[in-house]
């Protein structure tokens, strides 16, 4: 009795608590949860049960809770997909995750069609969630009223939930397991880690095919609290919301934060609900870290994790002593600084960040090779550079994939964007290597600017700001905005693929 328990005993006592709130509409869990059994019920009619993997492409809707909620139920395998998949990579993750069936919607339906032939489902079973087209299914039909007790099979810890497919950015994607244990540690360790109790408010409006999302999803579950989910991110829509609904946690990747930094309405006079704001998925500035705590004093979090599962969480109220830190692992994991050989490494040392605890994964999907190369006697390899403080909080270099060599010397990007981003024409900034005939590589700067500023201004204002020579940067390119993933991630590989090739800033803007 975990995941599966959870729907059911909040629909039975707080009935009418607020769930779920979209585009004006609004459930209760005890609507929520007809709604999910009507699915459930309808799936199995479909001959579809626990084991199953359900593929979707999806932008943010209630469809998409309601499928997390069948799987978490009647064990269902969930296979989210980044609705940016088009052709052979489309189908080539819908069918390495053993899919039956694919849920998706009308603006993706001249995508889907022309690759139905090659996809292996059972009986053709493509669902359309959001209307109708010829030779797809209508969504499950999951309106309000009397709904049958749908009979499900016992669900086990050791089941697998979902199957979450990376990005793609460092390569080829790769299927990272979730089994139901991990996931309800997931909904116990983030609601804890973040003061999430029944009476808060989510709000969400990253992705929802994204693991980000089940940093707050997971603790919404547990606790039975009301979740206001976004269409996607717009940030005046959002701020909208974040007043309207007095929103208490949001979870956000730190190019959002910085659009909504861009609003005077972003402030703790308009939000005096907030209790927290969490940066993931990428690193967050200091400069920008101190700008936020001017606008929203005490609500910032930041987490730095891997979707193999991992994480370190910098506390609110360690913040304002450690801002500059990613903080420490909670209760329940452990992490350690090694070198090339894992050899552990002292405080203020930077090598490869590893660590373990309930959330980690049991695998990769159908990759055994994968899965023995990231972990290793029970540690997960991030792949990314840090050190630790003498108190153990957990600093951030770079990823390995990311460092640059010029002159013989390792050069973090991170270093160079720290020091960029202390411009105030700088919005945003991202710097990585590019071939030079003497230093083997050189630092390239590519920015957004909040306002007006000439390249080789900026490079000189730059250059004699860093510490050290390899650090200097060789160019400036200016960018109206970066390419960022689904998830809201900037895609540093293709801004350096764009001006490698030539392309220069106009790859992003």
């Amino acid at each position: 009795m975990a995941l599966n328990a959870l729907m059911d005993r909040h629909a039975r006592y707080r009935p009418h608590h607020t769930a779920l709130v979209f585009e004006g509409e609004r459930w209760t869990w005890a609507e929520l949860k007809r709604r999910v059994d009507r699915l459930i019920a309808a799936l199995h009619g479909e001959g579809l049960g626990k084991g199953d993997a359900l593929a979707m492409t999806l932008d943010n809707s209630p469809a998409v809770i309601e499928l997390y909620l069948a799987a978490a139920k009647a064990g269902f395998v969930v296979a989210p997909l980044s609705p940016l998949l088009r052709g052979s990579g489309l189908v080539n993750l819908i069918n390495d995750a053993g899919s039956k069936a694919l849920f998706t919607m009308s603006r993706m339906v001249e995508h889907v069609a022309p690759i139905r032939d090659g996809l292996d489902l059972a009986d053709d079973m493509v669902f359309l969630v959001d209307g109708e087209a010829e030779g797809f299914r209508p969504y499950p039909e999951t309106a309000a009223g009397p709904a049958p007790a749908p009979a499900v099979p016992p669900v086990s810890d050791d089941d697998v939930f979902n199957i979450i497919y990376s990005s793609g950015t460092t390569g080829d994607p790769k299927g990272i397991v979730h089994t139901h244990y991990v996931r309800t540690a997931y909904a116990t360790g983030f609601a804890n880690s973040y003061r999430i109790a029944p009476e808060s408010v989510i709000l969400h409006s990253g992705s929802l095919v994204f693991n980000g999302a089940f940093l707050t999803l997971m603790p919404w579950l547990n606790m039975g609290c009301a979740l206001t989910l976004m269409a996607g991110f717009d940030a005046p829509k959002m701020l909208e919301a974040m007043a309207e609904e007095k929103a208490t946690h949001c979870v956000m990747v730190p190019s959002q934060i910085i659009e909504l930094m861009q609003h005077e309405g972003f402030n703790s006079e308009r939000l005096p609900d907030l209790e927290m704001v969490c940066a993931v998925g990428a690193p967050f500035h200091l400069e920008q870290k101190q700008e936020f705590a001017r606008r929203l004093p005490g609500v910032f979090y930041e987490l730095y994790g891997l979707t193999e599962g991992f994480v370190t969480i910098l506390d609110k109220l360690d913040f304002p002593d450690k801002m500059e830190s990613v903080g420490i692992p909670p209760p329940l994991y452990e992490m350690r600084i090694v070198d090339d050989h894992g050899a552990d490494l002292p405080p203020g040392e930077v090598g490869e960040i590893i660590g373990r605890g309930p959330i980690t994964t049991p695998g990769y999907h159908k990759r055994p090779d994968l899965t023995a190369d990231a972990i290793k006697d029970g540690w997960l390899y991030s792949g990314d550079l840090g050190y630790v403080d003498d108190d153990g909080y957990l600093y951030l270099v770079d990823r390995k994939k990311d460092m640059l060599i010029s002159g013989g010397v390792n050069v973090y990007p991170r270093d160079i964007e720290d020091v960029v981003i202390g411009h105030p024409a700088v919005k945003d900034v991202a710097v990585f290597g590019a071939p030079h005939p003497k230093w083997g590589e050189q630092p390239v700067a590519a920015v957004t600017l909040s306002e007006p500023i000439d390249p080789e201004e900026l490079a000189a204002w730059v250059n004699e700001r860093v510490e050290a020579r390899y650090q200097k940067v060789g160019e400036v390119v200016v960018f109206d905005e970066f390419p960022l993933s689904a998830a809201g991630k900037t895609l540093r590989r293709r801004i350096k693929a764009g001006y490698l090739e030539g392309g220069g800033p106009g790859e992003g803007g």
